[in-house]
């Protein structure tokens, strides 16, 4: 396939230039999301193709495509969560506490009610509960170098960055009910209460078994020194994987599982572990990318489908539709209003939204606003790609800037 054979090729050059291009105004999601395009406008295809029969209403998603955009999220899940120090969410000051427990359920909520007002002709009540529900996860690899700068206070980078690891995870089942009820209102089917606690419930079950035994043995192991560290890495990717595979084969969430998988793993693997995360983290970012490439060349089909309602709300959900929670989340803290507004900001939607969609799309083919729910989450995705990258530094250096002549 020459499509993956361009991406093989960026890869390794854009590998080459890293290093001169980290901290600056072009970021990794740009780079391949922009090649994408280009290679969607030269007619490129990978395996989401817009079938020509219902005028642009009907995608056809390769079974290969769907596992490598869930896997890739997987990854993340996992490492992310295992990585999650449960002392900075305690106490009632905790900023990653406030986005997590009030901003986040405050932008599906919102997200929803607008995705109601604005889209009421493309989208049935679930299906709006939907896009708030995809759309609400935020991505730092969008914004590296927000979480990454020194100039930035800890307490912000730790902010934005555990909000970024959680929230995909947290999402996720609300993410699994609303679809089972669009899907079911579809078909005029009321078990759906049942259905959503099974996928919710096993992937919960298969989650903490798989991450606890898995974080305990390693743990042992490498107390024992049993373990090769390029063993270790591997059992860690292999963990992820399984908690995956093992929700989905009873019937559960395996996004859920590997969430849950990476939490219980942290817990009980009790020292840190980035040694172990590094490959699957590494995968993980490597799969990213061509999630971000394929959303580029699949983006030249599907965007041009997009009513002005939902560039609008595109444009809203990365802006109002975020700021105004994080604003409500962050009452009563000793931040003034300059950092409520760059927390705000740097909400970039990237990969999670754009699985999440994925999934929608081959799980419940019932939706019949399947593609319409896609079409909006594959906009907003591809505008914070460049408005995010693009913003990060410069907006990053002008805080820090004006905080050091306020200090």
């Amino acid at each position: 396939m020459p499509e993956l054979a361009v991406f093989g090729v960026l890869v390794v050059l854009y590998g080459v230039a890293s290093r001169r291009l980290e901290g600056s105004v072009v970021t990794g999601p740009m780079v391949f999301a922009a090649a994408g395009l280009a290679v969607g406008a030269l007619g490129g295809s990978i395996g989401v193709d817009v079938g020509e029969a219902s005028a642009g209403r009907h995608l056809d998603v390769a079974a290969t495509a769907r596992h490598v955009a869930e896997i890739s999220l997987v990854l993340l899940l996992f490492t992310d969560a295992a990585r999650i120090d449960t002392r900075v969410l305690r106490g009632s000051r905790s900023l990653p506490r406030r986005l997590l427990g009030i901003g986040l359920p405050l932008t599906i909520v919102l997200g929803s009610l607008v995705a109601l007002g604005l889209l009421r002709g493309e989208l049935e009540v679930w299906e709006a509960c939907l896009v708030g529900a995809i759309l609400a996860p935020t991505d730092a690899a969008l914004g590296a170098v927000v979480v990454s700068s020194p100039k930035l206070p800890v307490r912000l980078r730790q902010a934005l960055n555990v909000e970024a690891g959680l929230n995909d995870g947290l999402a996720v089942p609300f993410f699994t009910v609303f679809a089972v009820l669009a899907a079911e209102a579809a078909l005029g089917e009321t078990s759906f209460l049942e259905v959503a606690l099974e996928k919710i419930g096993y992937g919960l079950l298969v989650g903490v078994g798989i991450g606890a035994a898995g974080g305990r043995l390693l743990r042992q192991a490498s107390a024992r020194r049993w373990a090769l560290p390029e063993f270790e890495r591997l059992s860690v990717l292999v963990l992820a994987v399984l908690a995956w595979w093992a929700a989905e084969e009873i019937g559960g969430s395996g996004l859920i599982a590997a969430f849950v998988g990476g939490l219980a793993f942290g817990v009980a693997r009790r020292a840190r572990a980035e040694g172990a995360l590094e490959l699957a983290d590494e995968l993980g970012r490597l799969l990213s990318l061509l999630i971000f490439y394929g959303l580029g060349v699949v983006a030249v089909d599907v965007i041009p489908e997009a009513s002005s309602n939902a560039v609008l709300y595109a444009l809203l959900s990365l802006t109002a539709l975020r700021m105004l929670p994080v604003a409500v989340a962050l009452r009563g803290t000793d931040l003034d209003r300059r950092t409520v507004a760059y927390l705000g900001w740097f909400g970039p939607r990237g990969l999670a939204s754009i699985v999440l969609a994925l999934i929608l799309l081959v799980e419940y083919p019932e939706v019949t606003g399947g593609v319409d729910v896609f079409v909006i989450v594959a906009l907003t995705v591809l505008v914070s790609i460049f408005a995010h990258g693009a913003t990060a530094a410069p907006l990053t250096e002008r805080y820090a800037a004006g905080r050091n002549r306020s200090g």
